[in-house]
C-alpha cells in the first residue's frame, strides 16, 4: 500500500456490504457495519505498518558470528543462513531452570512448523533456547516438529544481545539479513 494511493473511505465501502443472515435484526446488521468499517481500518493501520517495516533502513551489523550447539555440534549463527539471505530466528522460553517448555512458545511453534515448509522455499528458520541441546532435541521429537531446527544458545551470548540484556528466560524473534557476507540485524518483535 502505496502513501499516495486513494481508498475508498471505510464507512462507503461498509455501506456496499450485502451480507445479510436468517433472522438477524436491524440493530444486529448496523452495529456489525459499524465494526466492518472499524475492520476496514485496521488492515489499512496494519497494511502501513508493514510498509513502514518493510522501508526500515539497514540494521547494524551483528556484534559476533554466535555459537549454537546444535544436534550435530558446534554451529555459527553464520552458517544457520544456509542458502538464504533472511534468517527468521524464534528464541523460545525454555531455559535451563525451566521444568517445562512454555505452552505459548510451544503453541506458536505447532504452527510455525506447520508452515515451515513454505517458509523454508524463501527464508532459514530458526528455534533457539537456552537449554542444553539434548533437552531441545527431545522436546522437538516429542511434539513432533520434523520441520524447525533447534540450536541451544548455552552461552547465552545470542539471547542477551538479541532477546534480553538480562538474560531472563522470555520469548522473542528476530529477522536478520546476510548481504556479501555481512550479517545485519532487521527486526525484532520487541
Amino acid at each position: 500500500m502505496t502513501g499516495t494511493q486513494t481508498l475508498a473511505p471505510a464507512l462507503e465501502l461498509a455501506a456496499t456490504n450485502t451480507a445479510h443472515y436468517p433472522n438477524e435484526s436491524a440493530n444486529y446488521r448496523a452495529a456489525r457495519n459499524e465494526l466492518l468499517v472499524e475492520e476496514i481500518e485496521l488492515r489499512r493501520q496494519l497494511e502501513r505498518v508493514a510498509s513502514q517495516r518493510r522501508a526500515l533502513p539497514a540494521g547494524g551489523e551483528i556484534p559476533q558470528d554466535f555459537e549454537f550447539a546444535s544436534e550435530s555440534g558446534p554451529v555459527r549463527f553464520s552458517s544457520l543462513f544456509g542458502e538464504r539471505h533472511t534468517l527468521l530466528v524464534y528464541s523460545m522460553m525454555y531455559g535451563p531452570g525451566r521444568q517445562a517448555p512454555c505452552p505459548m512458545c510451544t503453541s506458536f511453534l505447532a504452527s510455525w512448523n506447520g508452515t515451515a515448509g513454505n517458509l523454508r522455499q524463501r527464508v532459514a528458520i530458526a528455534v533457539t533456547a537456552r537449554s542444553p541441546i539434548e533437552r531441545l532435541i527431545e522436546f522437538r521429537n516429542q511434539r513432533g516438529f520434523t520441520n524447525l531446527p533447534f540450536v541451544s544458545d548455552s552461552s547465552g551470548d545470542y539471547n542477551r544481545t538479541y532477546v534480553n540484556s538480562e538474560d531472563a528466560d522470555v520469548p522473542g524473534f528476530s529477522v536478520f539479513h546476510r548481504h556479501n557476507d555481512v550479517i545485519r540485524h532487521f527486526y525484532s518483535g520487541r
